[in-house]
């Protein structure tokens, strides 16, 4: 398949143990068109993103197309909770090739459909951000007309207007577009978003698509029990929950192995709860891990986050 490697085994490598004790153990590399259908059991499929073309032409600092397998051997050394029921399959990356940004969406779209379809839970290793415009249209091919609800923890709206061309900076503005094509509501909310980060005219145009968000003032242990209730209000309006993480949301306390860092960002904590309530409304049909980059990683710190996160969901999805 063109724009597609399958993952080596040698990528995951960690402590060594006869019970599986460890992720590295549990997991099976495959190419995603032999996968089966998954039959009355938990199969979650971790599917790669190698790009950053997106970044390069927001002029972000470039690196995550590396991200995907640093997330992978971070998280291949993390402990196996997962049920003997629960299948956990590596499948494979989809690569960008001669800096053809478009295209690789359209193929991440097309294996999206295609796990979804085959009965798994996809969660997605970028990667720059514009894995969010792929991504939602394999969920929407899918899924059809259903009402499909985005979550987005991101210091930036990333709703830039395509004038010029696609990038990492484009993606719900072009979800908006497509929605406004199909005379459908665009339902898009945005946690963390920063006033340093985002110029006037990006909250004009937030406040024209009528996206909700917090800024990250207010995203914060502090206002819980606020946050708690503007997720379960926005969840309650939609069929399904596709939600993204963009890891340069994060303090670069936390996350220093990004595009955009700042250490103006949100904390792990308040994500770990949001994505609590999210899960369990029973609604999140995918997900995906953005821009981590380890050209600028400090001590894998930034790949263990991600790596603790996509150990979250998959344990209590």
């Amino acid at each position: 398949m063109l724009a597609y490697k399958k993952t080596t085994p040698e990528l995951w490598s960690g402590r060594s143990s006869e019970q599986k004790l460890y992720l590295h153990e549990k997991v099976h590399c495959v190419i995603i068109d032999e996968i089966e259908i998954a039959q009355n059991q938990k199969t979650i499929a971790l599917l790669g993103y190698a790009c950053d073309e997106g970044v390069k032409r927001n002029h972000g600092r470039i690196g995550a197309v590396n991200g995907p397998d640093a997330i992978r051997q971070s998280l291949a050394k993390f402990p196996n909770h997962l049920s003997d029921e629960t299948t956990l399959l590596d499948c494979g990356t989809i690569v960008c090739l001669n800096e053809d940004l478009e295209t690789t969406q359209e193929v991440l779209a097309k294996n999206i459909s295609l796990l979804l379809a085959k009965k798994t839970f996809p969660i997605v290793l970028g990667g720059g951000h514009d894995i969010a415009y792929g991504h939602f249209k394999g969920i929407r091919k899918y899924l059809g007309d259903k009402k499909i609800g985005v979550i987005n923890f991101d210091a930036h709206f990333d709703l830039r207007s395509t004038s010029s061309e696609s990038t990492s900076g484009t993606p719900f503005y072009q979800i908006a577009q497509d929605h406004n094509k199909e005379n459908a509501t665009f339902e898009y909310l945005c946690l963390g978003i920063r006033k340093d980060a985002n110029d006037k005219k990006l909250f004009e145009i937030a406040s024209d698509l009528h996206v909700m968000y917090l800024e990250t003032a207010h995203f914060n242990m502090h206002y819980l029990e606020h946050v708690q209730l503007i997720l379960m209000q926005f969840i309650e309006d939609v069929d399904y929950v596709y939600t993204t993480i963009d890891l340069d949301g994060f303090s670069s306390a936390y996350a220093p192995g990004v595009s955009a860092p700042s250490p103006m960002g949100f904390a792990p904590n308040i994500v770990l709860e949001s994505l609590k309530v999210i899960i369990d409304s029973k609604k999140l049909i995918s997900l995906d891990i953005a821009e981590m980059n380890p050209t600028y990683d400090i001590d894998g710190q930034t790949a263990k986050l991600a790596a603790s996160l996509v150990h979250y969901v998959m344990h209590h999805k």
